[in-house]
């Protein structure tokens, strides 16, 4: 059902984070997964932006932020931030790719709601109240991507949109949007079912969610261009991830249907 509306790691926990954890009953009502590479640039006020208007919708969150490897300042300004922003918990890992890590983050997330954004700032922090006011009546909430300036990623996303559309059918659009809140439920189930290795993990979560029937609402989100950072993949390599990500989607449709 669709609805549209206009691995080594080592974690950073530092005291003040990690007095605030110890603090809360139960886990949190929300946890935000973030990727974080080469943002060195941005991240600061990426970061900032986030924790401020998550704090003004009154929500009790934890933000899981996520830095793959980068080769800049980013994990020194991330471990900065996180000394006094205690819903903030930065992690440091060897590179693993987007994919990846946003896997490690939905496993590792404990609030009831997930909601997985990129730290590019292309998806601003400001509209994410739009789909959090339309959780009650919804399992997965996407930020439809408006106003995309991307000819090549978008002939790709097609590929992708097509491809969800034939194996599992129609309930996302946007099937590779990066701004999207699932109940926790929900990604439970579907997680056991994604490749530890998948390389677009959110495009087989829409193709699962229509095929577990979930209540799917899309909302339009402005999305603007990259300001600063590295796009973690070069563009020559980007249709052989495609069709990696093509196989890998295709097997898990396959193995969904002999489970009927």
């Amino acid at each position: 059902m669709r609805d549209v509306a206009t691995i080594s790691s080592a974690r950073t926990t530092l005291p003040a984070a990690a007095d605030r954890r110890r603090r809360r009953v139960g886990p949190p009502e929300l946890s935000v997964v973030m990727p974080v590479y080469n943002e060195g640039a941005v991240i600061a006020e990426v970061i900032e932006t986030w924790l401020d208007e998550l704090a003004r919708l009154g929500i009790d969150f934890e933000l899981l932020a996520y830095d793959d490897g980068s080769r800049d300042d980013t994990g020194k300004i991330l471990t900065g931030l996180s000394v006094h922003r205690p819903d903030l918990e930065v992690t440091s890992q060897a590179n693993a790719g987007h994919g990846p890590t946003i896997l490690r983050g939905y496993r590792e997330a404990r609030g009831e709601w997930v909601f997985q954004v990129d730290s590019d700032d292309e998806m601003s922090a400001e509209h994410f109240g739009l789909l959090w006011a339309q959780r009650g009546d919804h399992d997965l909430i996407l930020g439809r991507r408006q106003h995309r300036d991307a000819p090549l990623a978008r002939r790709i996303i097609a590929a992708s949109r097509l491809t969800v559309w034939v194996l599992f059918g129609r309930a996302v659009t946007d099937v590779n949007a990066p701004y999207r809140l699932i109940r926790r439920a929900a990604l439970v189930s579907i997680l056991s079912r994604i490749p530890a290795d998948a390389f677009a993990p959110n495009v087989i979560m829409s193709g699962l969610a229509c095929r577990d029937r979930l209540r799917v609402r899309e909302v339009w989100v402005p999305h603007r261009g990259r300001r600063a950072g590295t796009v973690s993949i070069v563009k020559w390599r980007l249709w052989k991830a495609a069709a990696r990500a093509f196989g890998q989607t295709v097997m898990v449709a396959l193995r969904a249907r002999r489970s009927k």
